[in-house]
């Protein structure tokens, strides 16, 4: 009983994260989908449709990250990261989860401690528009060195 006490608002959280994605994208809301299911439901729905734009205009970014975070699932929290990272670029994406570890809840930095390691998705022309032939990008976007040191300090230090 208490462990679904814990995870309820959990997927809650989810769940709104995922229809605050899903409404930026100008999908229909999934009424119709059980709740249980709906936030999974949703994150399939907007994956391919985030994926195939080579832009997001910059309300995006928090709410992606955030569905990233909350998303209960290690498997699919990709599906919010992957897109973040081909448009607001690795960097980015990286310091916002930083900020997660730093200051979120235990939820929040065991949630942004699994989008970490989506955040380090290949690059490929192949997934995203943003990659595509001629394209150009600058690749401050992505570099990231000093992101990961400071991933590793602020772990080292929660260890203590």
């Amino acid at each position: 009983m208490a462990d679904e006490e814990h995870t309820k608002p959990t997927a809650r959280s989810f769940l709104s994260c995922a229809t605050e994605v899903a409404r930026l994208m100008d999908l229909r809301d999934a009424a119709d989908v059980p709740e249980a299911h709906r936030a999974r439901h949703l994150a399939h729905a907007v994956r391919k449709p985030l994926l195939e734009r080579a832009h997001l205009s910059e309300e995006f970014f928090a709410p992606l990250l955030a569905a990233a975070v909350y998303d209960p699932d290690p498997s699919f929290c990709v599906w919010f990261v992957e897109p973040a990272v081909y448009t607001f670029g690795r960097r980015r994406v990286m310091t916002a989860l930083l900020d997660y570890l730093r200051t979120g809840t235990d939820a929040e930095q065991a949630g942004a401690k699994r989008a970490w390691y989506c955040a380090h998705v290949p690059l490929r022309a192949d997934r995203s528009p943003a990659y595509a032939p001629g394209g150009s990008r600058d690749p401050a976007l992505d570099e990231s060195r000093d992101v990961m040191d400071e991933w590793r300090e602020t772990l080292q230090r929660s260890a203590v």
